[in-house]
Parts: structure tokens; sequence; C-alpha cells
């Protein structure tokens, strides 16, 4: 196997999903990419030489334009038509451009960084060389505009997850017996054991600059005022006896990328087979670490990789691998990562360090999925947020809840009153939000997509629970019910899902059993949706119309999407599980 084995190059032009990002590829020294996209963050400039005044106020407000569709980051092709066509720049006006721009982001309070330079092929080879330049342009954006993208981490046990994030976060090297996973970890059985069996959560800060701020704040609040992106990446365990936690995570978390860690000693396990589906069944971008590179020899990584490389190819996934090992590659990856088509593969070592630069200027790079147009929209729907846990608080007059959990819709702002529910009978009750933290520091107002805490002074903690939510007042309720119908995708063993049968059911923040009511068929198949009808047991919940769901029954693990919603008020509360109604209405088979 030859290093061209290891290495895909990206073919020009490939199209973010969401974003509108096109990529340019200069290694093959092209003569052409494709046109400029009119949305999106990505601008052509074939040259920025002394500009006029009133040609200067011009490109401030296109780069203001192009800022506010890739949220605080724009790519410029220096070099470059608007066409597409591939002229270049002798180096003194390349030069000039790039101080053009810089001074233009300038203006508007922000930095460039030149991801690439790279020597285009002229007409002439007797002429001056001609290049191109591809430029990060970030500005810091308002602390209430910064919105983190979530990466979900997954893997098989042992494969250093925890000791990559607490490399990543500390900027302290492993010492080879996990010292830089302890400050991650919850439990005590976690750090005798190794084994995460909870989930955790662990946040990266970039500046302007792309320098990692972790490393240099002392407080919270140095850290928020510095960071101009923030990953937050959520760590789930590895083991199966933990994997029921590992779904309600990845489901409850909402996550926009999802980073699967392998270990190089163990390779592709049954638990790291079994991430790979998910990733592929929920249609989450992800990228692959390897990690203890410093125990596996080159060709055991080689062989590891070209693995990886076979398993990615299967029909289903479809997917070509991009070996990343230099910050050329990175960019490349980065800017494709939301296409679908390419998946990058890392080799880090968290003991000597090896390679782990590379990786964080991959996580600088990565662009947000939700498009400005798209964030506008979800911010004006009706404010639901999904409670993922709850904590007592002391208050004046007596007991509080604080909930902490993620903004799906909507904004929520201080002294907002909200519906809290619904409890075992559909209903909701008023609250008032007294405080709100996100990011370990107070805040005025939450948007959409923003993980946060919200006091609720005047609710106690018995009457919410994790799966409520927390709505305005003029969202539709008739979306509590006791029964919804779904259409299922089966990941393995189809033929235990059947009717009758007790299934868990995780959607968002819900996680409760269901009773499996209808199906369009006898039996699930492989490769087929079966239409599903289900009907919560313990109380009724808040599901909306295509939100994705993850099922679970014995062996057999499913994915689909809520089709039909059947109203609370349409249906009695169910027979409890086990009395004699509830096993005539549904025998066993």
């Amino acid at each position: 196997m030859t290093d061209n084995d290891l290495t895909v190059l990206m073919v020009s032009g490939t199209t973010a999903e969401g974003q509108g990002t096109t990529h340019c590829n200069y290694d093959n020294n092209p003569t052409f990419v494709p046109p400029e996209p009119c949305e999106g963050n990505v601008e052509y400039k074939l040259k920025l030489v002394n500009p006029t005044p009133s040609r200067i106020v011009h490109l401030v407000t296109q780069l203001k334009w192009r800022l506010r569709e890739g949220q605080g980051e724009a790519i410029y092709e220096i070099g470059v038509e608007d066409s597409g066509i591939v002229f270049g720049l002798v180096l003194e006006d390349l030069e000039a451009s790039l101080n053009t721009l810089n001074s233009m982001a300038e203006t508007l309070g922000g930095e460039t960084k030149v991801l690439r330079r790279c020597q285009v092929d002229g007409e002439d080879d007797s002429a001056a060389p001609r290049y191109v330049a591809e430029v990060l342009v970030r500005t810091m954006p308002d602390a209430n505009q910064v919105l983190p993208l979530r990466v979900a981490v997954l893997g098989g046990v042992a494969a250093g997850k925890s000791t990559l994030l607490g490399v990543l976060t500390r900027g302290q090297n492993d010492n080879g017996r996990g010292s830089a996973r302890l400050n991650l970890l919850h439990h005590l059985h976690e750090v005798t054991s190794g084994h995460t069996s909870s989930i955790c959560h662990e946040i990266l800060g970039f500046n302007k600059s792309g320098e990692v701020v972790n490393y240099v704040a002392k407080t919270a609040e140095e850290f928020v005022e510095q960071s101009a992106k923030l990953v937050s990446f959520v760590d789930l365990a590895g083991h199966k006896k933990y994997q029921h936690t590992t779904m309600f995570g990845l489901s409850c978390s909402q996550p926009e990328f999802i980073m699967l860690v392998v270990s190089s000693s163990r390779g592709l396990d049954d638990v790291t087979r079994e991430h790979l589906a998910w990733s592929m069944a929920l249609r989450i971008p992800f990228f692959v670490v390897v990690t203890k590179t410093d125990s596996c020899t080159s060709a055991g990584l080689r062989r590891l990789v070209a693995q990886l490389s076979r398993s990615l190819k299967r029909p289903g996934y479809n997917r070509t691998v991009l070996y990343v090992t230099t910050e050329a590659d990175s960019v490349r990856a980065a800017t494709s990562l939301s296409g679908g088509v390419i998946t990058p593969v890392f080799s880090v070592s968290c003991v000597t360090g090896d390679q782990l630069p590379i990786l964080k200027h991959f996580l600088n790079l990565i662009p947000a999925r939700v498009s400005m147009e798209e964030q506008a929209k979800l911010e004006e729907q009706c404010t639901e947020f999904q409670v993922e846990d709850t904590y007592a608080m002391l208050t004046p007059s007596g007991h509080g809840t604080i909930v902490g959990g993620i903004l799906s819709r909507g904004v929520v702002r201080m002294g907002d009153r909200v519906m809290v529910g619904p409890d075992e009978n559909g209903k909701f009750r008023g609250a008032a939000v007294m405080d709100m933290r996100r990011n370990r520091l107070p805040c005025r107002m939450i948007r959409a997509g923003q993980v946060a805490t919200i006091a609720l002074p005047d609710v106690e903690r018995t009457e919410v629970r994790r799966g409520s939510v927390l709505l305005s007042r003029d969202t539709i309720r008739e979306s509590v019910c006791w029964g919804f119908e779904a259409e299922i995708y089966p990941l393995s063993d189809p033929g235990a899902i059947q009717r009758g049968r007790q299934v868990n059911v995780l959607m968002g923040a819900i996680r409760q059993g269901a009773t499996v009511e209808e199906m369009s068929q006898d039996k699930l198949d492989m490769g087929q949706c079966t239409r599903i009808t289900f009907r919560f047991n313990r109380m009724p919940e808040f599901v909306c119309v295509g939100r994705r769901l993850i099922v679970s029954c014995s062996r057999c693990k499913g994915l689909g999407e809520v089709t039909a919603v059947t109203p609370i008020s349409l249906l009695l509360k169910p027979s409890p599980i086990g009395c004699k109604q509830h096993r005539k209405r549904f025998p066993t088979t």
C-alpha cells in the first residue's frame, strides 16, 4: 500500500451542505475552479491593489455580508476571478492585495490569516511566477452571538477519548497512564476503572488569530472575552455496559459533528463499528482520530487506515478517506467535511503530542453547518427549551430549580414567562426566568442552538424532570401526546421489535419506555423503513413531527423520524404494564 492510497485528492468544487461553501483545490494546479457561490461565506477576488475610497466602502460592505453568512468567518480566494478562472497574481500584487484585505478586516474589528499560498502555472514559463492565496477572515462576535460547534466524541472502550480531550483543552501531554483524563471524570469508579460512564462536557476556544484560548485564559470571563470561536465537546462512554447512556447523550446533545476515536492498538472493534453505523444513519458529518500512535508501528498504522478506508467504501457508506498529515490537508478536510463525501482521518499521540497541532488547526477551521438565514428562522419560532438535567437551589421563598439543556428554537430572555411541563396529566404550569448562565457566565439572552442553565425560583424540583420542556405561551401544545407514529430504520437484529413489545425511546432529552402498538408490516427488515405506532408507558411527552429518535430493544437498535403525533386529548392514559388489561390487549407472541 502506497502513500497515494492513504491520501485522496479532493475534487475541485465540492459544495458543503447547508453552508454553500465551495472548496478550491489548487494542489493539481488547475486553471479554473467552480464559479463563486452567491450564498455562503466564500468570496473570490482577482486582486485588491490600490482601491479607491469608494471601492473600499463597497468591499467592506461585501466582507461584512460574507462574515454574516459564515457567523463571523469568511474565506477569501485571492487571485481567482468570479467565474472561477485561476489567474494568479505576481508576488508584489499578491502582497498588496493581502494588505488591503487585512485593512478591510481591521475596519470591522477582525483579523486575517493566510491558510495557503500556492503557485500556479502561467502560459509563458519565462514570465514571473503567479500565486493564489486562501485567507481566513475572522471577527470577534458579541458574547450573545457565539454559537459553539457541538462535537460528540464516540469510540470504543480504551480508545483514549477522555485523554484526547484532556490534552486538547488543558495543553499538557499525557504521562502514558491517563493523567490527562482525570479532570474530565465525574465519579470515583471512573478513575479506578479508567472507563467513562457519564456524559462529560468540555469547551475548546480559539481567538481571532486561531490560537487556543484555554492555555492563556485564567478565568471564565477571560475565556469568553478572548474566544472568537468555541468548540463544545460531548465525551460519551465507550464501554458496552454504558451504551444506553451513550445513546442518550448522542440524542440530547444534538451534535453538528462527530469525532470517532479509534485506538491504534485495538483497531475497529464491535463498539467502534456500531458508533460508525450510528454516525452514518444519523447523517451527521464525522471525522476519525487514531490515537496511541506512539505505541504503534508505521506499518500497523497503514494497515489500520486501509481497514478504515475499506469500511467506509462499503455500499451505503460510499465515503473517501482523506489522511491528514499537513496543515494544507487540514484546510481541505475542514472545508469539505460537511459535504458528506470526504472522511478526514488523523493520527495523533497524546503522550508525545505528535500531529496534535494539525488536529487543532482542523478544529479551528470547521465551518458552522447552520447559516445565518437558518439561524434567524429558528429564532423567530416559538420557544422550546429541552431539559437534560435538573438541580435544586435555595431561594428566599423556599426551594427552586435550575434546569440545564439546549434551546432548540426561539429566544429566551431574562424575566420571560415560560410554560413548564408536561406533567403526568399532560398539563403545563407557568414559571418566571430569574437567572441564566451560559459557558459558566451569566447572560441576559439565550439563542436557538445554545446550551445553558436557567433558574426557575417558583418551581419545585419534583415538578420538572429530564425530558420536560420550557415553552412560550403561544407554542402549540397539541404536540403533547401519549402516542406517535414514526418511520424506523433498523441497524441490527430487526426481528426483536414486534407488535406488543416494550422498547426504549430516545428523542432529544426524552428517555422513556414505550409499547409497539401497530406496524406497517409484520416484522422489520434490514435496509427497509417500517412505519410503527408507539405509545409511552409512564407519562405523556412533548413530541414534534420531524424529530429524530433512537429506538432500542434487546439487541436491536433503530433510528427513525416522527411522522405523526396523536394529541393527548384523543387518547386515554394507557394501562400500567403488567396488569390484566395490558396483557389482554398486547398478548406476547
